[in-house]
């Protein structure tokens, strides 16, 4: 690995940017959402029975999008019941997004947001060092557990914080995504480090099983286009590889034959597939419900 390759984590601005362009080139909302309408209700359909107010925790909640969006499911199962929602999200970006969306949004009076600039470490560290003993009945980690250092020990302290009757949903890549391909063949040559680790929801439901967690699995078909990556000089796709790497300025700053052999792993079957003459790649998520036994 070269010394100049770094994180994509480590620059917030190009990140935000360039995840926000992936959200533009991908059915990742679209698919998550479609779960939430056609599944969430039957997942909270207990979560808050007879409670006069759900303690509802998200876990990097980025700007807040699908969040308001299993409110509202939450709210239909149970419309006589206040709600506290609590946000953990380290980006000043996305909760200052977060804020703007529920200030646009009517109907939440219902709802007290409580904010926490934290990574899900920091908010582990404040919880068990002020004894805070808040049980949460629904707790939600989307595409976020690639950015802490103890996946397993993560599970097991957010698990421990669910109430009886308590749900906690994650979402991460699917193990046959082209995520889960590229990292198991190019993740060693990218520089992983403390902020993000390549892992799929395979290895998290083998986490789970190891631990003896009770969860429920669901597959998402999502996908992302990514020919702006295979132009040169298009800033858009320079921003998409570099989210498809974790890579900051991934074009500019990687080893020449690296960057190659990824830019033609991302045109294989492996990875994409050719629709209309655009390469679109294999972007499928996995739902894992966890129960609180």
């Amino acid at each position: 690995m070269e010394p100049e390759m770094r994180s994509l984590m480590s620059d917030n601005s190009r990140y935000v940017e360039s995840f926000r362009l992936f959200l533009q080139n991908s059915t990742e909302h679209q698919c998550m959402q479609h779960f939430i309408e056609t599944k969430l209700a039957n997942i909270v359909s207990s979560i808050g029975d007879g409670k006069k107010v759900i303690n509802v925790l998200g876990v990097g909640s980025g700007s807040g999008e699908i969040d308001l969006q299993m409110l509202s499911k939450i709210h239909a199962r149970y419309p006589d019941v206040s709600i506290n929602n609590h946000i953990v999200e380290p980006s000043p970006e996305q909760i200052l997004s977060y804020k703007e969306r529920v200030a646009k949004t009517p109907g939440l009076d219902h709802i007290t947001f409580h904010w926490n600039k934290k990574t899900s470490t920091e908010f582990e560290v404040q919880v068990k060092g002020e004894n805070l003993d808040t049980k949460y009945d629904f707790i939600h980690m989307i595409q976020m557990l690639y950015y802490v250092k103890d996946i397993p020990a993560t599970l097991k302290f957010f698990t421990s914080l669910l109430s009886t009757e308590g749900k906690l949903l994650i979402i991460l890549v699917s193990g046959n995504s082209g995520w889960s391909t590229l990292w198991k063949k190019y993740g060693s040559r990218l520089p992983l480090n403390d902020m993000c680790l390549y892992i799929t929801a395979g290895d998290i439901a083998d986490m789970l099983t190891s631990i003896e967690a009770k969860y429920q699995s669901y597959d998402l078909q999502s996908d992302m286009d990514i020919s702006e990556c295979f132009v040169e000089g298009d800033r858009n796709g320079e921003l998409l590889l570099d989210f498809l790497t974790e890579t900051c300025n991934f074009k500019n700053n990687a080893p020449a034959d690296l960057r190659e052999e990824i830019i033609e792993e991302l045109k294989s079957s492996r990875c994409s597939s050719i629709r209309d003459g655009k390469v679109i790649f294999n972007n499928n998520l996995s739902v894992i419900v966890v129960e609180n036994k």
